[in-house]
């Protein structure tokens, strides 16, 4: 028997993803997953796993030899272990047939589970524990009624891949198995394309897989997910808030670039896994890794309208918000301030009773009487800034640091803008507006806006941890980091973040 285990090479290290939707997991990340669950479950011959998305094999390979060595005492004889373990404890379910060779070869060390050279001796067909049922879409109104293909992709000839995968496509799946699981587990399909001509016209798919082994009721669900669903986003809203307020998520290990755990694999937004506990009843244990640097804190996911993501920032911003101060969130203006948007043209040149109009194409003029719109303003200072930012504030200077905020300016009186830009406040003085400019373009400021960004664009709900200050006088990094008594490593880390304003 020890001859049959080491007839099986681990060849799961340099295994190619097929792509950034279906990513393979190495196995030494596998392990990594399976340290966060209570490691008495091995030790435990009436423990079950099921792997919903297996496609290498290697989560239940590894958790096999957890087991081998967790029943050592319990059950004795090798091959009455691995017989008891394959065929009693250990389930999955292959995402293609493809996948499904490849997981019982990486499991039973042939893709024949009942063949000549299987560890297991007791299985009476070749598919052993690792189903794969080539399962159809259900269309209804061009859209398949489980995960949102496209019928037009996707009704196509039955030798082409459907992505119609069997977990997802089942109003009950407790049917498949016809059983009850004590650990779900695995690295679900990430995303589905659903336009014919846009590559990246895609839809998020594995908050599906998370969303129904929840239906199963294990006792521990753990999946490796994309992260973007932190700030929500196409049809993660609602996942998003069951997630945040669910109390039973007791460790998330969050990495800020997907190339840190997968090699190689670069993940929009970052990847986390989680560890879900039925029983549990708390505060999150939330690990970031972000640049070699990995910080935990416990932690009430909800606690704000939107998630900041870094635990350090979560501390800033506590200490900031602390004071209860006004914040800016109230004084910024609505979108479209002056009821101008933004493919306005108006008259090139300056004439009797017309006003400037910034644009993002350039500067233009328009009649009094044809401002609708916080008409009350135009002989006022304002201070404007542009309403675009790149997605999560990425957008960086020479240093490769965020610089988040872009064209900002003074617009004096009788000068106005289109939708292009927000306005932060009105002021009765040039001083109070060239003290906003000073502010806004302090590392301190636009740290506590990107913590809320979600977007490509800002606008004034992004200023909820943005305290206001007073205007009168000029305000640099050095005087809010001591009014907010921020300490060296906080200061870092936003300066390590946000660069300075070019």
């Amino acid at each position: 028997m020890i001859n049959k285990l080491n007839y099986n090479p681990d060849v799961l290290d340099a295994l190619a993803n097929l792509s950034n939707d279906e990513v393979f997991t190495p196995p030494k990340l596998v392990n990594e997953i399976l340290d966060i669950l209570p490691q008495e479950l091995f030790e435990n011959k009436e423990t079950t796993f099921l792997d919903p998305v297996s496609k290498s094999g290697v989560f239940l390979r590894e958790i096999v030899k957890r087991l081998i060595k967790g029943l050592e005492n319990e059950i004795p004889d090798l091959q009455k272990r691995l017989n008891h373990i394959f065929t009693k404890q250990i389930f999955g379910i292959a995402i293609t047939e493809l996948t499904s060779l490849l997981s019982r070869r990486s499991l039973y060390g042939t893709k024949i589970a009942n063949g000549k050279y299987s560890f297991c001796t007791e299985f009476k067909n070749e598919k052993g524990n690792i189903l794969f049922n080539n399962i159809e879409h259900t269309w209804k109104k061009g859209k398949c009624v489980y995960c949102k293909a496209s019928q037009e992709v996707y009704d196509r000839d039955k030798s082409l891949e459907s992505h119609a995968y069997q977990f997802i496509h089942t109003e009950n799946p407790k049917e498949i198995f016809n059983m009850k699981f004590d650990v779900i587990i695995g690295n679900p399909p990430y995303q589905l394309n659903v336009g014919k001509e846009k590559k990246n016209y895609a839809i998020p798919l594995y908050q599906k897989f998370i969303e129904q082994a929840k239906k199963l009721n294990p006792k521990y669900l753990t999946m490796i997910i994309p992260a973007r669903w932190f700030t929500g986003g196409r049809g993660l809203e609602d996942f998003r808030g069951e997630m945040l307020n669910d109390k039973r998520l007791k460790v998330i290990i969050d990495y800020t670039d997907s190339r840190d755990c997968f090699p190689g694999v670069d993940v929009s937004g970052g990847v986390m896994y989680f560890l879900w506990n039925k029983d549990y009843n708390g505060l999150c244990k939330f690990t970031n890794i972000n640049s070699g640097s990995k910080t935990s804190l416990n932690r009430k996911l909800n606690k704000y309208q939107i998630f900041p993501r870094y635990n350090d920032a979560l501390l800033i911003i506590d200490k900031v918000l602390e004071k209860k101060e006004k914040l800016m969130k109230d004084f910024v203006s609505p979108q479209t301030p002056f009821g101008l948007y933004t493919n306005f043209k108006g008259l090139k040149n300056k004439t009797v009773n017309t006003y400037k109009v910034f644009t993002s194409k350039g500067i233009y003029y328009i009649e009094r009487e044809k401002i609708t719109k916080n008409v009350k303003l135009i002989d006022k200072y304002k201070v404007s800034f542009s309403k675009a930012t790149t997605e999560h504030g990425g957008q960086v200077n020479k240093s490769g640091l965020r610089q988040v905020l872009s064209t900002i300016k003074i617009l004096k009186p009788n000068e106005i803008c289109t939708q292009s830009y927000l306005l932060a406040g009105v002021y009765n003085s040039k001083i109070e507006a060239e003290n906003v400019v000073k502010y806004l373009k302090t590392r301190f400021l636009r740290f506590l806006l990107v913590q809320a960004i979600t977007s490509q664009d800002l606008s004034k709900e992004k200023f909820m941890f943005v305290p206001i200050q007073d205007f009168t006088q000029e305000w640099t990094d050095k005087k809010l980091y001591k009014k907010y008594d921020l300490n060296e490593k906080e200061i870092k880390f936003i300066e390590s973040m946000i660069g300075a304003m070019e």
